[in-house]
């Protein structure tokens, strides 16, 4: 689902520049940043990106080769860079998540400001509706109380659709596995995000699979915290794991 610019005065920007020309790091930083983003630096489009003024940057990008990999791998990438102005060296973080809001949140949590790392409007499917804006605003700010267990992307033009299985990380909330699923309509060149509560790992993967072999039924709503439950969400062990992917 590669992002594509409207139709607008001024092209949107397509390409990244980390901007790491007079910054060096220890063979084992370097290795990891160049094997892990940089290789494929003329292949990521980015979507949204943030600098500070003491040299920490923030990019929410596209990764235009995972239609090239293997199937149902994440289509974005979450980059933190910090550069030590002093020292001119590099350290970095990064991720692979399915859903721009995913990669919004993963770096909000990482320092970014909220406010300052909002997705490129002229690049991509346009949000549906109120729901799906809505929905990406709450994933994007508390996307860190659930950890994601599943992903699969789908991108056939006749069916492009990403289906995310997650788990809270406190076990006792309502509706302990969720699911999201986007569905972009590439005639409108739209998207809708929608979400699901399940009560066990094994029926949120059941619908995601459902979803991906076309007999899945609506998704079931997230169950409402109760005023009791909503007192009571105080830290505990941490819920069971979804299983990976299977191959």
């Amino acid at each position: 689902m590669t992002p594509t610019a409207s139709s607008s005065d001024q092209e949107p920007k397509t390409d990244v520049d980390f901007g790491l020309d007079e910054y060096d790091a220890d063979e084992q930083i370097y290795l990891d940043f160049y094997r892990q983003v940089a290789v494929r630096e003329d292949m990521l489009v980015p979507l949204a990106e943030h600098h500070t003024a003491d040299g920490d940057s923030y990019y929410v990008l596209f990764d235009r080769t995972a239609t090239y990999g293997l199937p149902g791998d994440p289509q974005y990438v979450a980059v933190h860079l910090h550069r030590n102005q002093k020292k001119r060296t590099f350290a970095f973080e990064q991720s692979p998540l399915p859903l721009p809001a995913m990669a919004q949140s993963w770096l909000i949590h990482r320092g970014c400001p909220a406010d300052a790392i909002g997705i490129n409007t002229e690049l991509g499917p346009q949000p549906a509706d109120e729901v799906t804006r809505a929905l990406e605003v709450r994933l994007a700010g508390d996307g860190d109380h659930f950890a994601m267990g599943y992903s699969y992307t789908r991108d056939d033009p006749d069916d492009t659709v990403t289906v995310v299985a997650l788990r809270a990380l406190d076990e006792r909330a309502p509706s302990p596995f969720r699911v999201l699923v986007e569905e972009v309509d590439t005639a409108a060149w739209t998207r809708t995000l929608r979400e699901g509560g399940f009560a066990t790992a094994q029926e949120a993967l059941q619908w995601c699979y459902g979803r991906l072999s076309g007999t899945a039924g609506p998704l079931p709503p997230v169950r409402p915290a109760t005023s009791s439950t909503r007192q009571d969400l105080l830290p505990k062990a941490a819920a069971p794991r979804l299983p990976g992917r299977p191959r």
